[in-house]
């Protein structure tokens, strides 16, 4: 079984993104929507094959994530944002290519969600991220390791044979997929450093990659995402010290202490996905100082 997570809260898409995947699974799939201090009006559809967790006051999105994984009954867990619509057979697809110690990320397209249906933007389809630099203190949340479009990549390697299953060195946090068992191996979502909400995709990412295992764009399947900006906003607002709590702590990468478990130098990391934006030697330099800490710790 498929457990399809989707941490929400004020959000007016939700019954449209519910309907979608039920109708677009072709496997045994169970939905674990967390409503985070409200009530949809009007209320969810009733299907059995939907659950509603529901916070009288809201606790952020990484302890919704974990409230929904906790009562999950899956072999793999799909986490997804409540404004997506999906491929025909996605969850097939997903399961077809993904090992034990994978996170996958399917193509990334932009939703039109008032007419349901894919946007097209002239833009290419979303299928790689990379970490900025972290000095700029203007980006959301402070200077940190943020995920940005890498459109370069997606062009040179769209849709050609050997890259339809292609490594990544971030991603968006709207959608991954992952085997529950590799999810808490990760200890993920981890709220005591990262806080409630911020630098999911980092989490993830960071602990995957430099613990030995792998992540991955399928680009056999997609998730159409919408991009709420000014016109639909996020819905609530998010204190700044949640969002500085993240990006800080996503820092503590470069210096080889964030997470216990690390088996791999950042260094490695951005050497693998070599030549990257944003980066140079000198930069590669400046972090290549901490990796005896790592040697050391092991």
């Amino acid at each position: 079984m498929l457990s399809i997570i989707i941490p929400t809260r004020n959000e007016q898409f939700l019954q449209r993104t519910i309907d979608d995947l039920l109708l677009n699974a072709e496997g045994d799939i169970e939905i674990i929507a967390i409503l985070d201090g409200y009530w949809p009006n009007p209320i969810i559809k009733d299907d059995p094959r939907v659950i509603l967790i529901h916070r009288s006051v809201p606790y952020g999105m990484r302890p919704g994530i974990n409230a929904g994984v906790a009562i999950s009954k899956g072999k793999y867990i799909l986490k997804i944002d409540a404004h997506c619509m999906v491929d025909k057979g996605f969850d097939t697809k997903l399961k077809s290519d993904c090992e034990d110690n994978w996170v996958v990320v399917p193509r990334r397209k932009r939703l039109d969600a008032e007419n349901w249906c894919i946007q097209d933007v002239g833009k290419p389809d979303v299928d790689y991220e990379y970490l900025s630099y972290p000095n700029d203190p203007q980006d959301f949340g402070g200077a940190a390791m943020h995920g940005r479009r890498w459109d370069s990549r997606s062009i040179e390697r769209k849709d050609k044979p050997e890259y339809m299953i292609d490594d990544l060195m971030s991603f968006q946090g709207s959608c991954w997929f992952i085997m529950k068992d590799y999810y808490h191996e990760l200890d993920l979502m981890d709220t005591l450093n990262y806080g409630s909400f911020a630098h999911e995709a980092q989490e993830i990412g960071l602990k995957s990659w430099l613990s030995g295992g792998r992540v991955v764009v399928n680009k056999r399947t997609w998730y159409a995402h919408l991009h709420k900006g000014k016109k639909y906003g996020r819905g609530y607002s998010l204190d700044e010290g949640i969002r500085k709590q993240g990006t800080t702590y996503t820092n503590k990468w470069i210096e080889n202490s964030a997470w216990g478990k690390q088996k791999l130098p950042f260094s490695w990391i951005i050497e693998k996905f070599w030549p990257l934006p944003e980066w140079d030697e000198t930069k590669l330099k400046e972090i290549k100082q901490y990796d005896h800490k790592l040697l050391h710790s092991i």
